[in-house]
């Protein structure tokens, strides 16, 4: 999902912030800012400030939440059901009954020319510039139409224009968290059919195996799977009497927020209930104790007994109390017409008379019969049933966040009551097609992209949302963009997806919606209106901008990366189970339903007016008939080609109707260069920068596959008219002659007499006999000329740099050779309101997700920050500092900002070393390349990664219902089994690397593992980010599941490895030790602590392997994994050096684990080869007699006198083990309360020396004699 990044999730990959409030902000309020979480899922991109929310959405494009209560609206706002309307309500309230007009006259238009006619909704109309723009208030109506914007993006004019095309005869299908059909607004459509069609969880999270049958008894009753006695309703039909049983437990359907809210609720009522049986308990002891005044009597003491038992019982489990949450049992069967579904939920129900499975109103498959349930009053958790594979799995669909829903809602809400309110396309219909996995927090999976992207087709779907994504390694490339590309071109669904919440750095814009080519990428854009209304700021805008967070192209290919921009926050229907009907969010994840809603009423307009759809012609539309956002040509890297206009587009489409369907596919290739190719030209690096460079473009014609061969592509013929929009950077030939089979042509980029930071331009071609179709291709070329370094030692300073809200400063700088961290101190000052700034800084590495840091950085009063971040030398840094959009926008004060940066790096012979597992050294020298540095290297080993091949292999087809693809090809799967053993409960992660950290840019379709015990206890679950998971001793089974249409590549993959990483506990770190010879590691001499590092002189030391015992479990073949770095920081903290992992420029390191020692071995055996049986038994009587000592709590005069006995009896069983006595020393020591401390000094003096005199110091001195610590060699030669 894309929340934003460190908010949220994959959306990493849940939801962003979500605030409460009692009402909406006043003007008098301070503004409310939001600030963005990385992208995710992300499972993958997190702000410090948001880390509760991070796991959460991993990839949701959402940014921020909160939820919205307006006690001063008429009551039927918030909680009357929409869909049953109440006239009688609707008349008495002015607010709900707004007429459409009003609406239109009331609504903001998003930029204008330095004086735009704004109506105030009271039939006054002004002109505006900025400053009386300021003093504009807002009414009740425009309040309520900024919640859902739609005017910023023509809708209101065009249905004004064009009532009846609201989305009527659309369908669009959501690829999210999933859609609850109970939600405000997503009943029917406008002109009063179902509004969802279907409800599908393409990820599995729900499935329910159900493949055992049973038959009912005598007494109508069945064994349920759960092992519960169900009686079966007696109308039910089912010829057959075969009744398939399964069961689940409810906190598996149920999102985080859910489970949590019905725990504190199950809790409390279980407190209560357990309280009153303590207080029963209680008076049941205090009666008998004064009934009873001396016990002698066997019976009477028992039941004193009894009582007192069940009174510690009680107690202890009101301490160890742990809700797994409730079971419920499913039963599904053939009626003799379909099948159908029903649900035994008594223990989620308090009367034990509800919940009962044959009062449950059997489902079948929600596209049959359109029909949900909810689970119980307490959860509000609605849910719908689906059966495949001939009843023997069923498919309980929850949504795993509220995203979905609220998606869903901008894009086709109906609400007749309050129209403001309706989304974009409010008489569209949808398919729901939840994509984000229950089990792993809403993250979505390769398996349940490749299910909707099947489920869309055939539905028969016209548009596609998807509100998800993350980073990518490499743009447009695979499995899911090339299955994407099949539907787009061969089955003409549109493809609509947000770009991602990772800006304002540029090249930040997500994968899918980003970065591919046949998906139109959605930036977020905020107006005046919804500045003013939504976010409650003091002063809107005087115009609207892009939202600060929302991701940027170019992609690392030179693709534009954001196609339009729309508006990227509203308030819009969510799930019941949340006990609220509407929520406020803002991000991409907002603009992209946005957007698909406006490419809806396009939609329904082409159907009803017999024009082709085709997304070739819908996005040429779109592109050329956008409002451009910013004045620079380089704002189209933030806003794409601009806001969407629905109405213009509209005008454009019936223009252009009878043109043929095609997509100019650009494909480029630096002269003399064959690869890597590219969509665009991104000069970034500061040696393309200096230096004329010529590229061949490929322009080649694309046409649908069901095109006429002789009437489309022999005829077609165009001559175009070729421009670039800085003839004295950009040279292009003047005209091209493009056929069907595509034309070549060579343009000259010539950036050396640029002057340093960011430009754009871009060479597009016109249609000579059709100029009004504006540009057919556009070549976007992006220059990042980076300034050079030539201060000695290496810094940058930036100063004087003035900010208002929004402002946004990039800085290109060449990283000098030899550079690996640097170290910045910001100062801000001139301001009179508190302030946030985003501090961003990427760079791009070939074959690499860009190199990303961030700080979001708050000033209360004028102050300095210092940070460090890693670089990479040679490589362009981009430095983004931003103030937030809404941060002090209600001050007229311009913040005064300086930055100084300054370059450190040792550059040393090997980053990242591998010890072998021999007892050789590795050298490594050392060279500080810009300025003197203090060369201190510092390495841990804090992992360990144990190697698994598997034990069981098998390939199987899978089912036909939900896994064949459109092309009629059938996926199959691979099921690989790992067996595990764990001699302690360990938390561990599975590492796959083959496979790890790729969802989109993976040609593997799918990867999901889960963990389980010999019970099928599923401990844990996961897929391309695993996550850690606690297990207890045992021995476990990994099963991996990797899908593919092709056997020949499943079948290589049959001995994949897999890694079982555990963290070291702390006092199993390993810390590595540094010598200055290459002998040190054997001889225990020449230890190498730090030096100073000057320029031009290379230093060389050794790094020794492991020295001390390696930890338990550690076998031949496994990895020790730490970390290693060189510098010492000037920032860092106390005890910081210790730490490589915290240095910006920190390397991995690892030790391959050799053999055990043969004598060790040999050692081991003899002696246990010596001890007969009943040595060993004895051995293990007295160990635990210890350990039962040691666990007596000494707490009262009655325990120790216990302990004393106890401790003297184990003495004269066992009068010189060492352990023992040591453990009598412990016991001594830990007493409180000592009345006589003398005595008790005394004997711990006693104790102490009885320990040292069971040692035998022979053997001690024997052992010291050979130990030598030479991280101490230093420390003992200094006088």
């Amino acid at each position: 999902m894309f929340t934003s990044s460190q908010l949220g999730g994959k959306w990493h990959r849940r939801l962003g912030v979500e605030c409460s409030s009692s009402m909406l902000p006043l003007k008098s309020n301070p503004p409310i800012q939001f600030h963005p979480a990385s992208h995710s899922h992300s499972k993958r991109h997190h702000h410090p400030l948001f880390q509760n929310y991070q796991n959460t959405i991993h990839h949701m494009h959402n940014q921020h939440t909160f939820f919205l209560k307006l006690p001063k609206l008429p009551s039927p706002f918030l909680i009357k059901s929409l869909h049953r309307a109440n006239p009688k309500l609707i008349a008495r309230n002015s607010v709900l009954s707004i007429s459409n007009n009003s609406m239109l006259s009331s609504s903001f238009i998003s930029r204008s020319a330095a004086a735009d006619e704004i109506n105030d909704g009271e039939g006054n109309t002004t002109t505006s510039d900025t400053a009386s723009f300021r003093k504009f208030k807002l009414n009740q109506s425009t309040f309520l139409a900024s919640l859902m914007p739609k005017t910023e993006i023509g809708v209101d004019r065009f249905l004004h224009s064009h009532p009846r095309y609201d989305g009527r005869g659309v369908l669009i299908a959501i690829f999210d968290s999933g859609v609850d059909p109970a939600a405000a607004g997503l009943q029917v459509t406008s002109d009063g059919k179902p509004k969802i069609l279907d409800i599908l969880d393409c990820t599995g999270s729900g499935d329910i195996d159900t493949s055992k049958v049973v038959k009912a008894d005598a007494n109508g009753c069945i064994s349920g799977a759960s092992g519960a006695s169900l009686a079966i309703n007696t109308s039910w039909a089912n010829p057959s009497g075969e009744w398939h049983v399964g069961y689940k437990l409810v906190y598996e359907l149920f999102t985080e927020k859910l489970t949590s809210r019905l725990k504190k609720e199950r809790k409390k009522k279980w407190d209560e209930k357990n309280q009153e049986e303590i207080a029963k308990t209680v008076k049941q002891l205090t009666d008998f104790d004064q009934q009873h005044r001396k016990v002698e009597d066997a019976k009477l003491k028992k039941t004193c007994e009894d009582l007192q038992n069940r009174l510690d019982l009680l107690r202890k489990h009101s301490e160890s109390y742990d809700d797994k949450g409730p079971t419920i049992d499913a039963v599904v069967w053939y009626d003799g017409e379909v099948w159908r579904v029903a649900l035994d939920t008594q223990s989620l129900e308090e009367d034990s008379d509800c919940g009962k499975l044959a009062n449950f109103v059997p489902l079948t498959n929600f596209r049959t019969e359109r029909k949900y349930g909810v689970f119980s009053k307490l959860d509000a958790c609605t849910f719908v049933a689906n059966v495949y594979n001939d009843g023997n799995v069923l498919s309980i669909v929850t949504d795993s966040s509220a995203h979905g829903t609220h998606v869903a809602g901008i894009a086709t809400a109906f609400h007749p009551e309050e129209p403001l309110l309706n989304g974009v396309a409010p008489g569209a219909q949808l398919i729901s097609c939840k994509i984000g996995d229950s089990r792993l927090g809403s993250m979505e999976t390769g398996t349940g992209l490749t299910r909707a992207l099947i489920a869309s087709v055939e539905h028969k779907c016209d548009l596609i949302n998807m509100s998800y994504g993350e980073p990518t390694l490499l743009p447009d490339y695979g499995r899911f963009v090339d299955l994407v590309n099949e539907v787009v071109n061969k089955h003409r669904l549109i493809f609509v997806s947000s770009a991602g919440n990772n800006g304002p750095a540029l090249s930040t814009v997500g994968a899918p919606g980003g970065t591919s080519s046949s998906i139109i990428g959605v930036g977020a854009y905020v107006s005046p209106a919804m500045a003013a209304g939504a976010h409650g700021v003091v002063e809107p805008p005087s115009e609207g901008l892009e939202y600060t967070w929302s991701s940027r192209g170019p992609t690392a290919d030179g693709d534009l990366g954001v196609c339009i921009s729309a508006p990227g926050g509203a308030i819009a229907p969510v799930p019941t189970w949340t006990l609220q009907r509407r929520m406020l969010m803002n991000g991409t994840s907002m603009s992209s339903p946005s957007a698909c809603g406006g490419i809806a009423l396009l939609i329904s307009a082409m159907k009803a007016e017999r024009i082709p759809v085709s997304p070739y012609s819908v996005r040429k539309a779109l592109e050329n008939t956008t409002v451009p956002i910013g004045d620079s040509p380089e704002d189209k890297l933030s806003t794409g080609q601009g806001l969407m206009q629905v109405d213009k587009c509209y005008e454009y489409i019936q223009k252009s109707q009878n043109i043929p369907c095609v997509w100019y596919q650009i494909n480029i290739n630096q002269s003399g260069k064959t690869n890597p190719s590219s969509r665009g030209i991104y000069l970034r690096e500061a040696n393309a920068c200096r230096q004329s460079t010529e590229w061949t473009v490929l322009v080649d014609p694309k046409f649908h596959e069901d095109a006429n061969k002789l009437e489309d592509l022999v005829v077609f013929e165009e001559c175009i008219e070729l421009h670039s929009s800085d003839s004295t950077v950009v040279k292009a030939p003047e005209y091209l002659l493009l056929t069907h089979n595509g034309r070549t042509f060579n343009i000259v980029v010539d950036p050396t007499n640029l002057s340093d930071g960011l430009h754009y331009y871009e060479v597009y071609g016109i249609d000579c006999k059709a100029p009004w179709r504006g540009p057919l291709f556009r070549i976007p070329i992006t220059i990042t000329k980076p300034m050079a370094v030539i201060n000695r030692p290496p810094q940058v300073s930036f100063s004087e740099m003035l900010f208002q809200p929004g402002h946004i400063e990039r800085k290109y700088i060449e990283v000098p050779h030899g550079a690996s961290w640097v170290e910045a101190t910001m100062n801000i000052s001139s301001f009179d309101t508190p302030r946030r700034f985003f501090v961003d800084t990427i760079q791009i590495c070939p074959l690499q997700r860009p190199l990303k840091w961030r700080s979001v950085v708050n000033f209360s009063s004028p102050a300095a920050k210092s940070f460090t971040f890693r670089v990479v030398g040679g490589q362009t840094l981009e430095l983004v500092i931003a103030q937030f959009w809404s941060s002090g926008i209600g001050s007229h004060e311009t913040t005064n900002v300086d930055l100084k940066i300054v370059f450190h790096g040792i550059k040393v012979s090997q980053e990242e070393i591998v010890l072998d597992g021999s007892d050789a050294p590795v050298r490594v020298d050392a060279e500080a390349l810009l300025a003197s540095e203090k060369l201190a290297p510092v390495a841990n080993l804090i992992k360990i990664r144990v190697p698994y091949r598997p034990g069981d292999a098998k390939i199987s087809a899978l089912s036909n219902d939900r896994d064949k693809l459109p092309s009629g090809k059938q996926i199959l799967a691979l099921t690989l089994t790992y067996k595990i053993k764990l001699d302690d409960g360990a938390v561990i992660k599975p590492q796959i690397p083959f496979l790890n950290g790729r969802i989109y840019d993976t040609k593997f379709e799918s990867q999901f593992y889960m963990i389980s015990d010999s019970n099928k206890r599923v401990y844990s679950s996961g897929d391309a980010y695993p996550t850690s998971t606690k297990l207890p001793k045992g021995e476990y089974n990994l099963q991996l599941y990797v899908r593919h249409e092709n056997l020949q590549i499943l079948e290589k993959m049959k001995q994949l490895v897999l890694f079982i990483e555990r963290n070291l506990e702390d006092k199993d770190i390993i810390r590595l030790s540094f010598f200055s010879q290459p002998d040190g590691p054997l001889m225990g001499n020449g230890s190498f602590k730090s030096s100073t590092l000057i320029p031009g002189i290379k230093e060389g030391f050794y790094l020794g392997p492991p020295k001390d015992k390696l930890p338990k479990n550690s076998l031949q073949g496994s990895v020790l994994v730490g970390s290693i770095s060189y510098g010492k920081l000037s920032f860092a903290g106390q005890g910081e050096h210790k730490n490589p992992e915290k240095h910006p420029a920190s390397y991995q390191i690892s030790y391959i684990v050799p053999p055990n020692k043969i004598d060790e071995e040999k050692g081991k055996t003899s002696l246990s080869s010596k001890k007969t049986v009943p040595e060993h038994f004895e051995e293990e009587v007295r160990d635990a007699k210890i350990k039962v000592l040691g666990g007596i709590k000494q707490e009262s005069d009655e325990d120790q006198l216990e302990w004393n006995k106890l401790s003297a009896l184990l003495k004269s069983e066992y009068p010189k083990y060492t352990l023992l006595l040591a453990k009598i020393l412990e016991g001594l020591v830990s007493r409180s309360n000592i009345k006589d401390k003398f005595h008790h000094n005394e004997e711990i003096i006693n104790a102490a020396n009885e320990v040292i005199d069971s040692i035998d110091k022979e053997e001690l001195t024997q052992y010291f004699a050979l130990k030598n610590d030479p991280d101490e060699d230093a420390e003992l030669m200094i006088f």
